[in-house]
């Protein structure tokens, strides 16, 4: 290291990088290469989907559709249109339990997280460990319990059996504290004495400085309530999920295997789509919304 680029890192000066262009090119190249190698199972995805059945049964297997083809999507649409429950109903039910669990549980674990990231009260700490420990818990072995609990509240077979357990999601509430940790308790204090209230404090100074947390658990958040089937809570087929109607239509055997392919598309849009978009605006929100004390 010389000493113009310590200087610069003492004093807050530009950094320059001493990188010669070959090897620049060369981790350019080694990211696109595992850039390409992580995009592969997608590109799949997507060329099964328009593959007919004697492409999607050939051995050895092909990469590339050869002859391209929409049937596989046509009978997914006919097969919904027979459906006595109608296509907009599952839509429907999906989006209420994703968009309101995920909303919900952004709220809640931010409410949640102010108190324990910026002030000391008796118990703090020993809720934050409850919270810690909750993460090492798997939600198969937690699933017997929510049940009982879902039951005795008589919410069995209703959306609020999985709209209420995905409020309480542990990372999320750890995550949020994390981040509101980072805010400099000058710059609360300095609202306080400019008369701010603490729901001011809250949604004008808090929540737009911690944008990365909240986009990073609607990331976690939404694809988990989209790919729900209602497990064992949900039992009326007009409370179903998109999700539980399009793998039903998967179990019908070898002839649905291009339903099941543009099935396993169509579920994988959605939340890629959310990913793209919200992964922009994080790295965003990183780079511009830093704070020092």
């Amino acid at each position: 290291m010389t000493m113009t680029s310590i200087v610069r890192g003492v004093f807050g000066m530009p950094k320059r990088l001493n990188r010669s262009f070959t090897v620049s090119l060369m981790l350019f190249a080694l990211l696109a290469l595992f850039g390409a190698f992580m995009i592969l199972p997608l590109i799949y995805a997507v060329n099964n989907a328009f593959k007919p059945l004697d492409e999607l049964f050939i051995f050895p297997p092909r990469f590339w559709v050869n002859n391209p083809t929409t049937e596989n999507f046509t009978d997914l649409i006919n097969l919904m249109g027979n459906s006595w429950v109608p296509l907009s109903r599952y839509i429907a039910n999906t989006l209420l339990i994703t968009l309101v669990g995920t909303a919900g549980h952004i709220l809640l674990a931010s409410a949640a997280a102010y108190p324990l990231a910026k002030y000391r009260f008796p118990g703090s700490k020993v809720l934050f460990t409850i919270v810690i420990l909750s993460l090492m818990f798997s939600p198969h072995v937690t699933s017997i319990p929510n049940y009982m609990v879902m039951s005795w509240l008589g919410w069995i077979n209703t959306h609020t059996s999985i709209i209420v357990p995905s409020l309480a999601f542990s990372l999320g509430l750890f995550l949020m504290k994390q981040f509101m940790e980072q805010i400099p308790n000058a710059l609360l204090e300095a609202a306080k004495i400019d008369g701010a209230s603490e729901y001011r404090i809250f949604w004008s100074i808090v929540m737009p400085n911690v944008k990365p947390a909240w986009l990073t658990l609607m990331i976690l958040q939404f694809p988990a309530l989209w790919g729900t089937d209602g497990g064992s809570f949900i039992y009326s087929e007009n409370l179903k999920t998109l999700h539980y109607a399009l793998s039903q239509i998967v179990q019908g055997g070898i002839a649905r295997a291009g339903v099941g392919a543009a099935v396993a598309l169509l579920l994988m849009i959605v939340p890629i789509t959310l990913f793209v978009i919200s992964q922009s605006s994080v790295m965003q929100t990183m780079a511009t919304s830093g704070m020092k004390e």
